[in-house]
């Protein structure tokens, strides 16, 4: 048993590092030639151009390597059977059973591998790409309308001997980032408990610190009196300040979790952000799709080796191994696409979202085992 789990380990193996190689070079190509037409522009040289296109291949690895698990076992497979390699094998003793359970702990395998590189190697360097971008074009724009962030907090009396008001929400709006991270045109706008405006902070730069506070430059403070006060005589008050410390739970993680696109978060920073979303009350559906996902795309190559393993059941004559290839080619484009849009049906028809991340797994596998079973039952 240890041959033969030699025998189709290494050979799937070499497969699969083959061609996610070929799928990462053709990729690093088509990056590299996309970043030519911004060299020379704010000093962006040859080889930035080339580091930025070497920074986005661990995530294309990431999305790619379950396709490549597939089109690498796949074609090992086809050549078995081919050989009649995998007939002498299945008169030798290895039953469908077995089979199944060698593909499964190299899928496992595969799916590790697809975790680490995910979870730990992908955000670090999509961050870096991120950074590299921002600093080339002088900072990272976040759109027409930036990027919001709300927070809750107790709120605090107006004078000292005056009793706390009430919880107040905070709403906070960045229009970009700077190449050096900084955030810039920063807006903060402060409600009480009535929903009424109290407080407004038009700031031209800001830099989250790691003590609870946020460092702004150039603020415009503006602050509204209650009701009461106002009848009182209390006027609107004006400040212009060169810099603020402004006290907030937003913290770096949470911020750039914000900013930042979700394939720079980790599972474990996207069940965090989840959280805080959570707590604030904000829409979280998004970003759980995105969590279960990212949790659950892992055990894709486990389905991917399920996927293959009923062309080795194939006759030789059922086509030669190029259009086996060729019909994984197929299976694995449909299978993304399917995994695409299910986030999306799931956000639109509001599935739970584990079940929107799982569904598409969940049917190839239902489908590859179906065909094992049907062509190890009939053929």
């Amino acid at each position: 048993m240890r041959t033969v789990r030699r025998l189709l380990y290494r050979d799937i193996v070499w497969s699969v590092v083959f061609v996610a190689l070929a799928f990462l070079s053709l990729f690093f190509f088509i990056d590299f030639v996309d970043e030519l037409e911004n060299v020379g522009r704010n000093g962006y040289t040859l080889g930035q151009a080339a580091l930025r296109g070497l920074l986005e291949q661990p995530g294309h690895f990431y999305e790619l390597f379950p396709i490549a698990v597939l089109i690498g076992t796949i074609y090992s497979m086809a050549r078995l059977a081919q050989s009649s390699e995998f007939t002498i094998l299945r008169t030798g003793g290895l039953g469908p059973g077995r089979a199944l359970r060698l593909l499964a702990a190299l899928g496992l395998m595969f799916a590790l591998v697809t975790f680490v590189v995910g979870d730990y190697l992908v955000p670090l360097t999509e961050q870096q790409a991120v950074a590299l971008k921002a600093g080339q074009r002088g900072g990272l724009s976040l759109g027409t309308g930036g990027a919001w962030l709300k927070e809750r907090r107790p709120g605090r009396a107006s004078t000292p001997d005056a009793p706390a008001a009430g919880e107040r929400s905070i709403s906070v709006n960045v229009i970009a980032t700077g190449g050096d991270g900084a955030l810039l045109g920063v807006r903060i706008f402060e409600f009480d408990t009535d929903g009424r405006l109290r407080t407004r902070l038009e700031a031209r730069s800001g830099q989250v610190l790691g003590d609870g506070h946020w460092r702004l430059r150039e603020v415009q403070r503006t602050e509204w009196p209650t009701p009461e006060t106002a009848l009182a005589g209390l006027p609107l008050q004006q400040q212009s300040l060169p810099e603020l410390a402004w006290p907030s739970t937003l913290d770096s993680t949470v911020v750039a979790a914000a900013l930042l696109p979700a394939k720079t978060m980790s599972t474990l920073d996207l069940w965090r952000y989840t959280g805080h979303l959570a707590v604030q009350e904000q829409a979280v559906q998004s970003y759980q799709i995105q969590f279960w996902k990212k949790a659950l795309y892992p055990l894709a190559c486990l389905v991917m080796v399920a996927l293959a393993l009923p062309f080795a059941y194939l006759h030789a004559r059922a086509g030669g191994v190029s259009y086996k290839v060729f019909g994984g080619i197929m299976l694995g484009i449909s299978f993304v696409l399917l995994n695409n849009a299910s986030g999306h049906l799931g956000l639109l028809r509001q599935w739970i979202p584990w079940m929107a991340a799982a569904a598409p797994s969940g049917l190839y596998l239902l489908i590859s085992m179906g065909a094992f079973a049907w062509l190890v039952r009939y053929r």
